[in-house]
Order: C-alpha cells, then structure tokens, then sequence
C-alpha cells in the first residue's frame, strides 16, 4: 500500500472533499448494459405527455436590459425583448411592422422601441400588425409564451422548477446551439450513464442508483437517481447524490439531494430556434445553475458572484460542447433511419 493510498485510507468520510483513486478512464466500471435504450426512450415520451403551457425559455434575464434590446428566434419567430423603466420585461415580434426592419438594432426610449429606419416608435401595447406576446422572467430566465408554436392549453405562467431561495444561491447561464431537436437535448440529460466516461474531467465514480425501468411511471417516482463525485482536480472531488427529472417537454433538473450543495440545481432547457440554411434542426440549449450551500463560506462567497459566476458558466459550457456532439449525433443517426 502507497501512502497516498493510506491517507485515502484514513481521510475523513465527513469532509465535503474525497479523495478519488488512481485509475485509469478505460478500467472504470462500464455502464452499457444500464443504459437501456428503451429506457431513455421511455422516459422522454413520458416527459413530451408534460404541459408546457406553451412557454419556452428565451433568454437569461441578465440578457434582457433597459438600455439595449435583445433578438432571438425561437422556431421561425423572430423576437426581440427589453425591459422598461419599471425592469418589466416586453417580449414582441421582431420585425418592424412598417419595412421590416430588424428590432433588435432599435433604441430604447421611454419605455418603447423606437425602430432606427424611420422612427417608427412601438411600445408594450403594441400597434396594428405589431402585438406584443406573454413574457415572464423568473429572476434566473426569461420565458416566452407562443401558442400557435406549442400547440397546447396556454397557462398563464410557465413552470419553473423548485430552486434554492435567490437570497442563498448564485445563478449562472450558458446558452449554446446544436443542429439538433429540443429531443435530442434531453435525451442527453435522460441517460446519465455516459457521465464519467465522457466526461471524466468533471465525473467520477458514477452509479446509477435507480431509473424508471416502466413504460407508465408515477410522477413522483419519474426520475434517475445517480451517486456521482464531481471532479475538482485529478485526485479529488466532491461526492453528491442527484436525481434527474423532466418538469415539462423541454425541461430536465438536475438536483443535489445529499452532499455539498444539497438543493443546488442545474436546469436544462431546450428551446427550438430557426432551421440552418441547409433546412437541419437548430436547438438552443440555455442551462441555469442555481448554486446554493449552508456552509457559512458560501454565503461570504456570494459577495464575490461576479468573479464566481464566469467559472461556473465556462464548467457548463465546456460539458455541453462534448454533450452537444452525442445531441447532434442521435439527431444524425435518427433522421437517416439508423437510430
């Protein structure tokens, strides 16, 4: 025995810190045969049975200023969102009504855009041919209600998942697009077994403690249970156990139920965008982590979110540049009739 392995040996089990083994990514337990094709599949028709209300995600609410407009597609709407002096956010169509223009370049003046061709001012109640659509920001995310779009029974608010109190969190997100389907995006999420083996720079020691093995599930009993050890250098980590559950068709949570960060959660939302130019899917993946701890640390941390906030959005995005290839590839292999 190495004294390395000794002082794993005696390192205290209560520590939020644990050290991890030497071993090497190709001998770590695989974990094919869990991941049961029919049970990701399931899980994501069960999710899709979901209502949404007709609400996609948008924006990150720190997108949406009073001083600048913000334009997005989502479908082939195009959409562009402010807030006005009272920090109320207006989302609307983003095309001018007179010639087209494109509002996310128009200025912001009293409360309305004022568009840059002509002058053309349209504020919250909107004007002939140009009306405004159900908005809602959360604090974390800002949502859009389109009903022609969702198809669905509207509600007047969306659903937004439990999170930890805003006066005890910190909240970063990252938005990246695939060429995929909003599906695609969650069935990433919905098979946590490729964890530790595709990303072993931020995984370790994962065990899927239990999943919905049924076709028709109860929803209190619909998610995926998962021990996991989050990587924060080669040789340590912090174990935690997570579930893993789907609020509505585009939404899947992550969230820590034991271990540090206990009631931390990382949303996942995936919000369908405008098709590329060769016709191929485009999904914007926009993911919040809402941090939280009782550790009497984290609260003197959270003075310093700022500098905190860009390290927790580039660990985010650093996984999804790697889980956008297994979206994009399911989406491949499935439109060419090989899924």
């Amino acid at each position: 025995m190495t004294a390395l392995d000794a002082v794993r040996r005696r390192w205290p089990k209560t520590m939020p810190l644990q050290p991890l083994p030497s071993e090497s990514w190709a001998k770590q337990e695989p974990t094919w045969k869990g991941a049961n094709p029919q049970v990701i599949e399931s899980a994501l028709k069960r999710a899709k049975t979901r209502t949404s209300g007709n609400w996609f995600v948008f924006a990150a609410s720190r997108d949406v200023k009073a001083d600048k407009p913000f334009g997005r597609y989502v479908g082939t709407t195009e959409l562009v969102a402010w807030r006005d002096s009272a920090g109320k956010v207006h989302i609307g169509p983003g095309a001018c009504p007179h010639l087209g223009a494109a509002l996310d370049t128009a200025k912001i003046e009293c409360d309305t855009l004022v568009c840059r061709w002509h002058g053309l001012a349209l504020g919250p109640k909107g004007k002939p041919g140009w009306r405004p659509v159900p908005a809602f920001d959360d604090g974390v995310l800002v949502w859009v209600r389109l009903d022609e779009l969702g198809g669905e029974e509207p509600t007047p608010v969306p659903v937004v998942p439990i999170r930890p109190p805003a006066s005890t969190a910190i909240a970063g997100v990252v938005t990246l697009v695939g060429k995929c389907e909003p599906d695609d995006i969650i069935a990433n999420r919905l098979d946590p077994w490729h964890g530790a083996w595709f990303h072993p720079y931020s995984f370790a020691r994962l065990k899927v403690v239990s999943a919905p093995t049924d076709i028709d599930v109860p929803d209190e009993d619909d998610r995926f249970l998962v021990d996991v050890t989050f990587r924060v250098s080669r040789g340590v980590g912090v174990p935690v156990r997570a579930e893993f559950v789907c609020p509505g068709p585009r939404t899947i949570v992550m969230r820590i139920l034991d271990g540090e960060g206990a009631g931390s959660v990382v949303e996942t939302h995936a919000t369908p965008l405008a098709p590329a130019a060769d016709g191929t899917p485009r999904t914007a993946v926009i993911e919040a982590t809402i941090a939280s701890s009782d550790r009497p640390g984290f609260q003197m941390a959270r003075k310093a979110s700022g500098l905190l906030r860009p390290a927790m959005n580039f660990t985010a995005a650093r996984l999804w540049k790697d889980d956008l290839d297994y979206a994009e590839r399911r989406y491949e292999l499935r439109s060419q009739g090989r899924a």
